[in-house]
């Protein structure tokens, strides 16, 4: 089981809102990870790219940043097979996709701005991760 951690949790999901905040006050953009990403391998011009560029390095950095803090890496556990992983990776890819935006985009971004779309792919993201977990835990047997 997941361990329960709510300062943690609460302090890391008041900081990821103050960055939502700060990007889209700043530059008016929405932090949704698959469109960040996607916009770094376009033909975008360089000022959309190099604060898109920052965003993600900043993401890569933060576990030194707090490794240099408290002396400990974060601990991440990934129990499922090499092959689990790959097949997810494609299937997120392709809910990308289809979803016109990614978990944090929909999820922390669309449904702070009340946006129906996000939260239908919100739900149906929330329906299908219990469903999945359900099957996969109670059905299949993994």
């Amino acid at each position: 089981m997941t361990e329960f951690t709510p300062l943690t949790s609460a302090f890391g999901g008041m900081l990821i809102g103050l960055a939502v905040v700060l990007l889209m006050g700043s530059l008016g953009r929405i932090a949704g990870i698959s469109g960040i990403v996607g916009t770094l391998f376009s033909s975008a011009p360089a000022s959309e790219k190099s604060w898109r560029a920052a965003f993600l390095v900043g993401m890569i950095v933060a576990p030194t940043v707090l490794f240099l803090i408290t002396g400990t890496m974060p601990v991440i556990e990934v129990p499922p097979t090499t092959a689990m992983l790959v097949i997810g990776g494609v299937l997120v890819g392709i809910g990308v996709s289809f979803g016109n935006g990614c978990t944090s985009g929909h999820g922390v971004c669309g449904m702070a701005r009340l946006s129906g779309r996000s939260i239908a792919a919100t739900l149906t993201f929330m329906a299908t991760t219990a469903a999945t977990v359900y099957l996969l835990r109670h059905v299949i047997g993994g």
